[in-house]
């Protein structure tokens, strides 16, 4: 093999080393900002000159930061939960049964994952406002309930098993539950894991469908929650960027726990 020179390698990691900068940087910014003062909010400092907590103990008296923390995972957690559900389901009956119109079913499927949600928000609104659950979090994750991309991901994955160990389990007198929930889920969990790794994090940066549902803060998931904190109080800067920096925790602390997952989550999927 050829090597490569260790000049060419130093100048690899030197560009690796600069783009990481760069994309930590606007992180970097916020959380420095979140512990400046108002005098100094706008100044060039990559350090806080006098370091305070007012701008977190403000943000947290002004805002239900902890209710909307719970609404924003309580809204991602459902999302996931009825996305592989359904995906699972879907993607099971396609693939186990032969029948009239499978085709025409499947190319439908595939042709919805190309619409924007924008294009069907207005019937979902009117339908969800009919239906009472306007400032609540079911009017939220119901239009989410199902994934086209959950349910064609998984039919290449249950098209790959083998179709001779799903015929004979049914020799056998399995159900098809059965064979779904005893042969195959457990010998497909990496990619589920990292399918609902992938869809927990698409609910979580979820922003306009619930921007149009919640108008109260209390009802709100926290990324709803922060721009109803703007339109109250535009110049309250330093606040603002506490009361993101506590939102970015929890996907933070999930990456770092599943770093390894999200890694391969996006290698095996790629990003919607």
């Amino acid at each position: 093999m050829k090597r490569t020179p260790p000049a060419l390698k130093l100048i690899q990691h030197g560009l690796l080393v600069a783009m990481s900068a760069v994309a930590i940087f606007p992180l970097y910014w916020m959380i420095i900002s979140s512990f400046k003062n108002e005098s100094e909010i706008f100044t060039s400092s990559l350090l806080p000159l006098h370091p305070t907590w007012s701008n977190y103990k403000y943000a947290f008296t002004e805002m239900p930061i902890i209710r909307m923390l719970l609404n924003s995972l309580g809204m991602s957690t459902l999302m996931t939960a009825f996305q592989l559900a359904t995906s699972l389901l879907a993607a099971y009956a396609l693939v186990r049964w032969r029948f009239r119109g499978q085709t025409f079913i499947f190319m439908l499927l595939s042709l919805t994952w190309l619409i924007p949600f924008q294009s069907i928000m207005i019937p979902n609104y009117v339908l969800v406002n009919q239906m009472g659950l306007n400032e609540q979090l079911l009017g939220i994750v119901i239009p989410f309930a199902v994934s086209a991309f959950g349910i064609l991901s998984l039919y290449q994955s249950f098209q790959s098993f083998p179709r001779v160990l799903i015929e004979a389990a049914s020799i056998d007198g399995q159900s098809d539950f059965g064979i779904l929930t005893k042969l195959i889920l457990p010998n497909i969990r990496s990619t589920i894991a990292s399918l609902g790794i992938i869809m927990f994090i698409n609910s979580w940066n979820e922003y306009l469908w619930p921007m149009l549902i919640t108008k109260k803060m209390e009802n709100a998931p926290l990324q709803i929650g922060l721009k109803l904190f703007v339109n109250s109080d535009t110049n309250m800067w330093g606040s603002l960027m506490a009361a993101t920096t506590v939102s970015c925790l929890p996907i933070l602390l999930l990456y770092l726990t599943l770093q390894r997952q999200i890694v391969d989550s996006f290698v095996r999927f790629g990003i919607k």
